[in-house]
């Protein structure tokens, strides 16, 4: 029984990869955004703002976020804040805009 469940699950999951649908891993649906944020309208999406301003600026921000995420990385630790709360933050913001994110920060 178990055998059947995991062909099943396997075929779904090649049906979805062969039209286009259902990335499983997060860096993989991640990808997808970013790319198809090229050429999208930078007043409506940070990462076309960014893409609009070239490479140099795009390095610019990727290393300050660098920087953030280490210096946090060590904050978890310090806060026992586990892996599962940073996903399940992550998996709430998945497919919000950075701009609508950023601004429903600042109403609260």
């Amino acid at each position: 029984m178990a055998k059947k469940k995991k062909a099943k699950k396997k075929a779904l999951k090649n049906k979805r990869h062969e039209n286009g649908r259902g990335h499983d891993h997060v860096l993989d649906r991640l990808y997808v955004v970013i790319d198809g944020r090229k050429g999208a309208d930078p007043d409506t999406s940070y990462t076309a703002r960014l893409f609009s301003r070239g490479r140099q600026q795009i390095a610019k921000k990727l290393g300050e976020e660098a920087v953030e995420a280490l210096i946090e990385g060590t904050l978890w630790a310090a806060t026992n804040v586990k892996p599962k709360a940073i996903w399940s933050e992550l998996a709430r913001r998945e497919g919000l805009s950075g701009l609508a994110e950023k601004a429903s920060r600042k109403s609260k």
